[in-house]
């Protein structure tokens, strides 16, 4: 008989199906038991009565543990009481696994406990619903990119050079070379702009930073449109757009999972129309009217990124942060080249950056003197600068952290639940 899913049983009403899953929890009362089955797709409600499988059976259900593997047959009725409204009536049974000694019980583990038990974390209601959530991130993403005529075109894992400062790059040999892990696909991402259009690209990304908060890991997901013929406004719009349909889809398709993590669904129901926007020096000045110690041409830390976004109950657009701070690549204002075209987007609640884009600099002189700044290897840059001597373009772009985004939606307090097996400074295992 072939099995059903537990997400599917409403269908099966009055049926006799099969189940294949673990054993969520379970307890027996006298002659009946109870058994709360996971599947992958859902959780129900198991009854086992000892006047229909005997004694023997109903003994052999007792050593039923915690994350034990079974298949169960029986007749689909409803319940208003129980989970999903539905039950499963059992007749038979049949062990695949029994679980000894399962790590993770029900009563409290220290978070260092947990991570070093991630791949079996993983199976817990919050851990669960957390990782639908970011596959559902990650689907809204691209049908959002695929519905808009954007190509996904992949960027290289190794790279030769740098895009964003040489200071947080994972270096390893490369046969008889250096080779670094990608810390964006970015410039890559601009061949293909103005090959395609409107491209992006979705991968890993690995930076080197030595930070212990909450916000960073060394390996995470980004994603990265590039647009030809696109200037700032319009890449804030395109950002803009991205996050409101990202949290739309959450909220149309995984109320289940947000109200697992006893996410507040109100604050989400806000991210609609159009996102506050603030320059940076509007910014310093809000910062400095709190007592905050900064001056112009200080970047924001997490304090400062919490303190603008508390301000609002929407992301905020922060644009035209000094040229000082922020990559080679990014246009310089005509108006005013002491700031780039650029803009970043902090999430709401403290959440921090969430994406941070520009508009492009097409003119190969000033790349040029920009790369000999930063005391770069003009070779490795070769190619890239060829995009702005054969049919050069006004073109911009952005990246998104995926796990931030997952951290922001889903109410959590650390970045390391929203990916399945976290990397830190202190983190390589499992």
């Amino acid at each position: 008989m072939e099995f059903v899913k537990i997400k599917d049983i409403k269908n099966y009403k009055n049926k006799t199906i099969t189940l294949k899953g673990w054993v969520y929890n379970s307890r027996s009362s006298g002659k009946i038991g109870f058994l709360m089955l996971r599947d992958g797709f859902g959780i129900i409600q198991c009854i086992f009565e000892k006047s229909k499988l005997g004694d023997e059976n109903f003994n052999l259900f007792k050593t039923l543990t915690q994350e034990s593997s079974l298949e169960v047959i029986g007749n689909i009725v409803e319940n208003e009481r129980a989970l999903g409204g539905y039950e499963i009536l059992v007749d038979s049974f049949k062990i695949y696994q029994l679980s000894k000694d399962y790590p993770i019980t029900p009563k409290e583990h220290g978070i260092d406990y947990l991570m070093n038990n991630r791949h079996l974390w993983l199976r817990s209601k919050k851990q669960y619903a957390i990782l639908k959530i970011r596959h559902r991130i990650i689907k809204s993403i691209r049908d959002f990119f695929d519905n808009n005529d954007f190509t996904l075109v992949d960027t290289p894992i190794f790279t030769p050079n740098s895009a964003e400062g040489t200071s947080t790059l994972f270096e390893t040999d490369y046969f008889d070379q250096k080779a670094y892990l990608c810390q964006t696909g970015q410039l890559y991402g601009e061949a293909s702009a103005l090959s395609f259009g409107r491209h992006y690209n979705f991968g890993p990304c690995f930076r080197a930073e030595k930070s212990k908060t909450r916000r960073h890991l060394t390996e995470f997901w980004m994603v990265e449109p590039e647009i030809a013929f696109c200037d700032i406004e319009e890449n804030m719009e395109w950002a803009e757009n991205l996050l409101v349909y990202i949290v739309s889809e959450v909220l149309n398709n995984n109320t289940n999972e947000l109200k697992t993590l006893e996410r507040d669904i109100s604050k989400l129901s806000e991210i609609n129309g159009s996102f506050p926007r603030l320059s940076y020096t509007k910014c310093i000045d809000l910062l400095k009217d709190a007592d905050y110690n900064i001056e112009w041409g200080d970047d924001f830390g997490s304090p400062e990124e919490s303190y603008i976004s508390d301000q609002y109950n929407k992301p905020v657009i922060v644009y035209g942060f000094p040229s000082k701070i922020k990559a080679f690549y990014m246009k310089r204002d005509p108006e005013n080249p002491k700031v780039v075209l650029g803009m970043d987007i902090l999430a709401p609640e403290g959440y921090g950056e969430i994406v941070g884009g520009s508009e492009r600099e097409v003119d190969i002189e000033v790349l040029l003197e920009r790369i000999n700044e930063e005391g770069l290897n003009k070779k490795d840059y070769d190619w890239f600068l060829d995009l702005r001597k054969y049919g050069s373009v006004p073109h911009s772009g952005f990246g998104m952290g995926i796990e931030r985004v997952v951290s922001w939606i889903c109410g959590l307090s650390h970045i390391r639940e929203t990916i399945p097996f976290a990397r830190t400074m202190s983190r390589l295992n499992p």
